[in-house]
């Protein structure tokens, strides 16, 4: 069998009916822990393409798995699938003005109506594959919501439910084509419940405790913390709950969000310590109460560098979207709509990485080849994604797959209306491709998968540890 014309030819059957189910996710844009149009149509297809659906995984209702097997034994390779929205990013697909579809409505600014798919696409081009060449294996489609609110993927790998897989694959929508080189951050991120005491602020304010007062003096201990902390680490917040809108009252109640990020999830760890004490510290200086609520936490993702080398040369036997004039065109549009001065950056940028020659890269800004991977290039960056869990449990690549512009900036509305349009499909139905063909080239070299599993034991240190405790459930109604 000719397995790279075996994947092309099946992705063109199904690819009329995989556009359509972007199109819809696309529409639906739900937010995390919402997706429940996105993850019942999933659900859906995968059953009505022959796969056994179990929902409602590691306590999440929009979360699930889709498995198949072909006989008894082979390998079990794994495609992780996302469906989540982003709040107030509603954009009309192919739009490039501002448009929305509902003003201040979710949308799918980081392409996850085409990640979702994509990974759809290479888990029924597997199936075929299996019962085509009567290999036995298994593949298994994970439905993972709310990649961009809490995360599901830690509390599916506290779970156990990655624990069957050889290898599992996965993409993202991007402005390249290569296997990720990201090094994220380890994530972690709590709610801190502030309780005091009311009075009337201007009678008797001495018989207050401000919760307020209080998360305003955790800000304050907090920025002097950063000064003490590796300069990788960040802090962030959000002020959740100020206590009510009347300033004559003594606010009793007050919540902030805080995250913590930094390299390794060892260091978030110890960094979340030392914010604690500062937020007890705040509750002892003003006398009221502080109970903080751990709700997520992401471990590092890093590529697995035994296999990221095999997943690469399957990419580059795929090639790049097939792109035409009229997506050059509307590349070019959309890269126009940004605001000046994000122009300007791109300029910079593009000058760096293309030299005095950047000029026909703006007039045609799609990546239209396939970056060899190294492993030199491996870089630190500030983002984070429960990608990294799964890594830490079975051997883990992200691939990139180019479905805007160059230069395009992330969670934008731009980011929404390319994710919708033809150079949303097209990087869809490409990153099926080279998913399956990857997991096909895979599975016929079980001493590189022993291989990238020993890796994955070298860097847990023997076996994954969740980066949240037991007794912490999915924020579901709460992050």
């Amino acid at each position: 069998m000719d397995e790279k014309a075996f994947v092309i030819e099946q992705t063109a059957r199904i690819a009329r009916d995989m556009i359509s189910i972007r199109d819809r996710i696309f529409a639906y844009a739900e937010l995390p822990y919402r997706e429940v149009r996105s993850a019942e149509l999933l659900e859906k297809v995968l059953r009505q393409y022959g796969f056994t659906v179990t929902e409602g995984e590691a306590g999440i209702p929009t979360c699930f798995t889709a498995s198949y097997s072909n006989g008894a034994g082979g390998m079990t390779v794994g495609f992780l699938g996302e469906y989540d929205a982003l709040d107030g990013l509603s954009q009309k697909a192919g739009c490039t003005v501002r448009d929305p579809v509902r003003p201040n409505a979710p949308g799918h600014g980081c392409g996850h109506c085409c990640l979702g798919v994509g990974a759809l696409a290479a888990a029924v081009v597997m199936r075929e594959y299996l019962i085509a060449s009567g290999k036995p294996g298994t593949v298994i489609y994970y439905g993972c919501p709310a990649e961009e609110g809490a995360g599901s993927k830690q509390f599916m790998a506290r779970a156990g439910l990655f624990d069957a897989c050889d290898f599992i694959y996965t993409w993202h929508p991007s402005t390249r084509n290569m296997v990720d080189v990201m090094h994220s951050n380890a994530i972690m991120g709590a709610n801190f419940y502030f309780t005091g005491r009311t009075a009337h602020a201007g009678a008797s304010p001495y018989l207050g405790r401000s919760a307020l007062d209080a998360v305003e003096l955790m800000s304050v201990g907090s920025n002097y913390l950063r000064e003490h902390m590796i300069p990788e680490a960040r802090l962030h917040y959000a002020y959740i709950d100020a206590g009510g809108t009347a300033p004559n009252v003594v606010q009793d109640r007050a919540t902030v969000r805080y995250e913590v990020r930094a390299p390794y999830v060892a260091q978030v760890r110890e960094l979340y310590q030392r914010l604690l004490k500062v937020a007890q510290g705040a509750a002892m200086m003003t006398e009221t109460a502080v109970r903080p609520e751990l709700a997520m936490a992401f471990t590092e993702y890093i590529p697995n560098l035994t296999l990221a080398p095999l997943v690469s040369s399957a990419m580059r036997e795929i090639g790049a979207p097939d792109w035409d004039e009229s997506d050059y065109a509307l590349a070019r549009a959309y890269l126009e709509s940004y605001p000046e001065e994000t122009k300007e950056a791109v300029r910079e940028r593009f000058a760096e990485d293309y030299g005095e020659n950047w000029q026909p890269i703006w007039d045609r800004p799609l990546d239209a080849e396939v970056k060899d991977f190294s492993a030199d290039d491996i870089r630190l960056e500030a983002g984070s994604t429960d990608v990294g869990d799964v890594g830490y449990v079975v051997p883990c690549v992200n691939l990139l797959v180019a479905s805007a512009c160059l230069g395009s900036i992330g969670h934008t509305w731009q980011m929404t209306g390319q994710a919708g349009s033809a150079l949303g499909a097209k990087a869809t139905l490409t990153a099926g491709k080279m998913l399956a063909l990857a997991a096909i080239r895979t599975m016929a070299e079980p001493e590189l998968v022993q291989k990238a599993k020993e890796e994955v034991l070298e860097r847990n240190g023997g076996a994954y540890v969740c980066p949240l405790p037991d007794e912490v459930l999915p924020p579901i109604d709460t992050y």
